[in-house]
C-alpha cells in the first residue's frame, strides 16, 4: 500500500462530530471506525467531551508506548498527558512500521518510527483546531493559541478542542505545519510517570491471559514433544470421559483438549495417547548442531557484510596474529506470560483477541489458514505479558483458531510453562572465527570477522539464499579503526527452527567483537579501557560514553578485594553505548555487583522509561550471559521450567548505575542495546578477575569449570 502525504493526513468527520487525523485506511467504512476502540482510521480521536484518544501502532509489552506515544501526541496538542487515552491499532498496512516494513513491534523502533510522524500528527490536528476557532471568531488564526486542550482568542473567547472537532474536520490539511523547537517541549524529554502503571497494579489492565468472551471454553494442546513432528494417531477415549470436557480435535500442530476450565482440559489432555511421527528433529543436539555449523563455517559459501582494503595481505605483515572463536548458545524468549490467544470462529467470521507484536501477521496468516477473506478476520491485540521477539511468532494464533474453528465456539488457548520452553522459536546458536594482526606498538592492522549461523529471516519472511541477512549482521562492525577488514556470514540452517530474540544479532557480534579487542589489548600488553579508545578517537559519541562509563565505574582505581572490571562498547538502533561490569567469582559462580553504563541514546522522550529500559535489558542479557541455555537430547528441549531455566533473581541483581547523555541526535533505540553488551563486560571481567579467556556462552560455573 503506497500513501501519498496527502492520504497521510487526510482527515474525515466521523459520527459524533469528531476530529479524526491520520493514516486514512480506505477500506475500513466511516461507521465501523467511528471513535469504536477496535477498527479506528487515524492516529488521534478527538470526541465532543473532549476526550483525546490516540491509536497506537505499536504493542505494549512493557517498554511503554502507552506513555512515550501519547507524550509526543500530548506535545504538539499542548495538553495534559493524562487527557490522552491510548488504544492499539487493529491490523492494516497504515500502521506499517516505516523502519521494518511491516506492522510489527520490535528491534527498538516504536520511538524511532514515531518520533516524527506522531509530532507532525499532533502538530497538524492543533493548527486545524485553531483555524477553526478563527473562522468560528472572524478572527486572524494567529491570534489564537492552543494550550491545555482549549483554543483561545482576543476579547477572551474559548472554545474547547472538543467543541471546534467537528468545525476543524471540515478544513483542508495544512501541507506544512510547524512543529515545536524542542526548547520549548514541556512534555517530552521530562521524567514522566507510565499511564498504564495504574491499571496494572489494580489489575484492571487486560493481558491475552485475562480474555473472557460470552460462552467461551478452553483449550490445552498436546504437541509433538519434538518440534516439527507430526501426529500419526490418537486415542482420547479416556480424555473424553473426563469431567468438563467437550471435544477433542487434531490441528495441524497436534491434539487440543477442549474444556469447560483450562484445568480441566489440561488434566484431561493428561490421559491422551498420541503416536508421533517425529521427523528429523528427533536426531537433534546440540554436539550435532555445532558441528554442522562448524562444518559450514568451513565449507559453505561466505557473504560478504563489509570490507576495507585487504586484511589477508595486511595479515601476512603483522608484527603477531591473534586468532579466536567464540560459541553463542540456543536461548528461549522465557516471556512470564506463556502462549496464547482467544479466538471465536463462526458463521465465516474470526475474531482474535490477544498478545502479539505482528499484527498483519498474526491476522493475513490465520485469514489464510481457515479460508476466509481478511475483512472477515478481526483482531485486537492486549497488553503483552513480556514479547522480546517470541510474539512475533503467530503459532499459538493460529492455533486457537484451529481449535475454535473445529469446536464451533470461543476458545481460549492456553500453554503451560513447559509448553512454552519446550516448543519456542530458539535465538540461534553462532560460531565467530576472528583473526587480528598487530604492528610492533600492538595497534590492530587488520582483522578477519566471520560468522555462521542461522538466518531467521530466511525462516520468517523468506529471505532468498545466498543472501546477506542484515539481522544476522548488526553490531558485526565493531567501531574501532582498523585499516583493513573483512567481514562476512554463513548461513547454514542446524535443523531447529529460531526466532528473533532481544537485541537480535547485535547479542550474538557484541559478545565476539568486544571480547575479541580485549584480547588484542592483552596481547598488546595495554589496558583494555586505553587500548579501546586509542582505536575511536574521531568518534565523540563512542569516545564519550566509554570514558563516562569507564570513570564513574572508577576504571583503573582500586576495587574491593576479590572484585574485577570488565568493560564493553557498541552501537546498536542508534544508541551509543558503554558497560563496566563490577565482578567476583567464587567456586566458578560469577557474581555481578555492579554494572555501570553510559547511553547516548539521541533525543529521549521519557527518560524514566529509558532508564528503565536499559536496567530491564541487562536483567535479561545477564540471565542468559550467566545461565541460559537450551540444550536438546534426542530432538527434545532439556530445559522445561524456570528450575532449569533460571532468571536472574532480585538477590543476584546488581547495581545498575543508569548514565543519560543529553543530546540533541535523533532518538536511538533503548529496548535492546544493554542486553548485547552485558555478557562480553561481564567476560572481560572475567578474564581480569581470573586470567580465563572465556569463548563459550553461558559464563555458568559448569562451563567455567570445563574451560
Amino acid at each position: 500500500m503506497t500513501l501519498s502525504r496527502r492520504d497521510f493526513l487526510k482527515t474525515s468527520a466521523i459520527a459524533g462530530g469528531g476530529l479524526v487525523l491520520g493514516m486514512y485506511l480506505p477500506k475500513i467504512g466511516e461507521a465501523q471506525a467511528a471513535g469504536t476502540v477496535y477498527a479506528p482510521n487515524a492516529w488521534v480521536h478527538i470526541a465532543d467531551n473532549n476526550s483525546i484518544t490516540l491509536i497506537s501502532a505499536r504493542s505494549e509489552m512493557g517498554q511503554g508506548v502507552y506513555t512515550s506515544m501519547p507524550m509526543l501526541i500530548a506535545e504538539e496538542l499542548n495538553v495534559d498527558i493524562r487527557q490522552v487515552k491510548v488504544e492499539i491499532a487493529p491490523p492494516n498496512a497504515a500502521y506499517v512500521n516505516a523502519l521494518l516494513g511491516a506492522q510489527i513491534t520490535g528491534g527498538s523502533t516504536s520511538v524511532r518510527d514515531a518520533w516524527e510522524k506522531l509530532r507532525i500528527g499532533g502538530a497538524q490536528v492543533r493548527t486545524m483546531l485553531i483555524a477553526a476557532a478563527a473562522n468560528q471568531w472572524g478572527v486572524d488564526a494567529a491570534k489564537c493559541r492552543a494550550e491545555k486542550g482549549m483554543v483561545f482568542g482576543p476579547g477572551g473567547k474559548k472554545a474547547s478542542y472538543g467543541q471546534l472537532a467537528e468545525a476543524a474536520s471540515r478544513l483542508p490539511v495544512p501541507k506544512e505545519v510547524a512543529l515545536k523547537d524542542p526548547k520549548d517541549f514541556t512534555i517530552v524529554g521530562k521524567p514522566t510517570r507510565r499511564l498504564d502503571t495504574p491499571a496494572k497494579v489494580s489489575g484492571k489492565a487486560e493481558y491475552g491471559i485475562d480474555v473472557k468472551l460470552p460462552g467461551m471454553v478452553y483449550a490445552s494442546l498436546e504437541q509433538c514433544p519434538v518440534i516439527g513432528g507430526k501426529v500419526v494417531s490418537f486415542d482420547a477415549t479416556k480424555a473424553r470421559a473426563m469431567p468438563g470436557v467437550i471435544d477433542v480435535v487434531q490441528i495441524d500442530d497436534g491434539v487440543a483438549v477442549v474444556a469447560d476450565s483450562y484445568w480441566r482440559a489440561k488434566k484431561a489432555r493428561e490421559a491422551l495417547t498420541v503416536q508421533w511421527d517425529e521427523g528429523p528433529g528427533a536426531k537433534l543436539d546440540n554436539a550435532t548442531m555445532m558441528a554442522g555449523i562448524r562444518n559450514a563455517a568451513a565449507s559453505e559459501k561466505k557473504l560478504d557484510i563489509k570490507r576495507n582494503g585487504n586484511a589477508q595481505d595486511a595479515l601476512k605483515g603483522a608484527v603477531k596474529l591473534v586468532n579466536a572463536e567464540y560459541e553463542s548458545q540456543l536461548l528461549a524468549h522465557a516471556t512470564l506470560e506463556p502462549m496464547n490467544f482467544t479466538a471465536d470462529v463462526r458463521d465465516g467470521k474470526c475474531l482474535l483477541i490477544g498478545p502479539t507484536q505482528f499484527q498483519q501477521g498474526a491476522h493475513g496468516v490465520v485469514a489464510a489458514k481457515l479460508g476466509l477473506k481478511p475483512e472477515d478476520v478481526t483482531l485486537r491485540t492486549t497488553f503483552l505479558g513480556g514479547g522480546f521477539g517470541r510474539r512475533l511468532e503467530v503459532d499459538f494464533t493460529v492455533q486457537a483458531a484451529q481449535i475454535s474453528k473445529a469446536v464451533g465456539k470461543p476458545v481460549k488457548l492456553l500453554w503451560t510453562r513447559e509448553d512454552d520452553m519446550t516448543h519456542d522459536f530458539y535465538r540461534p546458536m553462532a560460531l565467530h572465527r576472528m583473526t587480528a594482526g598487530l604492528d610492533a606498538s600492538g595497534k590492530p592492522v587488520a582483522m578477519t570477522f566471520e560468522l555462521t549461523s542461522q538466518s531467521i529471516t530466511q525462516r520468517a519472511f523468506g529471505l532468498p539464499k545466498d543472501t546477506v541477512d542484515p539481522f544476522m549482521a548488526e553490531a558485526s562492525v565493531a567501531p574501532y579503526e582498523i585499516p583493513d577488514t573483512t567481514h562476512e556470514m554463513v548461513i547454514h540452517d542446524a535443523g531447529l527452527r529460531v526466532g528473533y530474540w532481544r537485541s537480535v544479532s547485535h547479542a550474538l557480534n557484541a559478545f565476539a567483537n568486544e571480547s575479541f579487542i580485549d584480547e588484542l589489548a592483552v596481547a598488546a600488553g595495554k589496558d583494555p579501557y586505553a587500548y579501546r579508545m586509542a582505536l575511536i578517537e574521531k568518534q565523540p559519541r563512542f569516545v564519550n560514553v566509554l570514558k563516562l562509563a569507564a570513570d564513574r565505574a572508577g576504571w583503573g582505581k582500586p576495587l574491593p578485594a576479590g572484585h574485577s572490571h570488565g568493560i564493553a562498547l557498541m552501537e546498536g538502533y542508534g544508541t551509543y553505548m558503554a558497560q563496566v561490569a563490577e565482578i567476583s567469582v567464587k567456586d566458578n559462580a560469577i557474581r555481578v555487583h555492579r554494572v555501570v553504563v553510559a547511553a547516548d541514546v539521541g533525543r529521549m522522550v521519557n527518560p524514566d522509561t529509558v532508564e528503565a529500559q536499559i536496567q530491564s535489558s541487562i536483567v535479561f542479557g545477564l540471565s542468559a550471559a550467566l545461565s541460559g541455555d537450551i540444550t536438546l537430547k534426542n530432538g527434545r528441549v532439556q530445559q522445561t521450567n524456570f528450575n532449569n531455566y533460571p532468571l536472574l533473581r532480585m538477590h543476584e541483581t546488581p547495581k545498575i548505575d543508569v548514565i543519560l547523555v543529553k543530546s540533541t541526535e535523533k532518538p536511538g533505540g533503548v529496548g535492546e542495546p544493554a542486553t548485547a553488551l552485558i555478557a562480553p563486560a561481564v567476560a572481560n571481567a572475567l578474564f581480569a578477575a581470573t586470567g580465563l579467556r572465556m569463548r563459550k556462552l553461558p559464563l555458568s560455573p559448569q562451563n567455567i569449570a570445563r574451560a
